[in-house]
């Protein structure tokens, strides 16, 4: 994939492939184009050369409605919840939008509320979450028509450590869980190198390095991008 906007190039010749159960880390520094690669990948961006195939099919021209029909579903650094709703009909919303009825809708978001363990904040007013179960909000609504893939950006965030450790259980389950592949953009080393089995890595639009996570937490050229031309 390819984007470029005017004369600056976001993405350069990116290419990747996610497959069903697994979990692949997408890192890089800030500025490295990893949102806007996400974004094509969910019909939020059009690419300007290149394609995305999902499942082998052509998604050129498709919107972000369409992707997530498709089963392409995706979390975003900034929440957008609703917030003059409860939390059950924040995700109960998504599901029906998606074309549950509503006692469905409604039953769907119960179950996976309470596997992300937040059934507590059901009846709480989105408004009033503090930050981090605003984050848990928004993969609860991602995850509530069992999608086929998953893109999480950033979604560790604002998170103490207590809560990171929590979340890195809650994604490493993702694939067994709902048999979904998990595509996870985030700053936090260590729960990338936990729950990852690949890491593909961007910088300035570029791919720098792809491997296992061990392979590329050694790689030279990702620690200088990390850490500077002295790393």
């Amino acid at each position: 994939l390819s984007v470029r906007f005017g004369g600056l190039s976001a993405i350069s010749e990116v290419d990747m492939a996610l497959n069903a159960g697994e979990i692949l880390g997408l890192i890089g520094p800030n500025g490295a184009g990893k949102t806007t690669f996400v974004n094509c990948l969910s019909g939020f961006q059009l690419p300007s050369g290149g394609q995305v195939l999902l499942d082998g099919v052509d998604t050129t021209g498709w919107d972000a409605a369409r992707f997530r029909a498709a089963g392409v579903s995706r979390t975003f650094q900034a929440v957008r919840l609703f917030k003059d709703m409860s939390v059950l009909e924040n995700v109960e919303v998504t599901a029906a939008a998606l074309g549950l009825g509503r006692r469905a809708a409604r039953s769907a978001a119960c179950d996976v509320l309470a596997w992300l363990n937040i059934e507590h904040t059901a009846n709480q007013l989105a408004r009033k979450l503090p930050y981090t179960d605003e984050r848990r909000v928004g993969i609860a609504r991602a995850l509530v028509m069992r999608p086929s893939f998953i893109l999480l950006d950033e979604p560790a965030a604002g998170m103490s450590e207590h809560e990171c450790g929590e979340l890195m259980r809650t994604i490493a389950e993702l694939p067994q869980r709902f048999g979904c592949g998990v595509l996870l953009i985030e700053h936090n080393m260590h729960l990338v190198m936990n729950v990852c089995q690949r890491i593909h890595v961007l910088d300035g639009g570029k791919t720098l390095a792809t491997g296992l996570p061990q392979q590329v937490a050694n790689d030279p050229s990702v620690l200088s991008a990390y850490l500077g031309d002295d790393a």
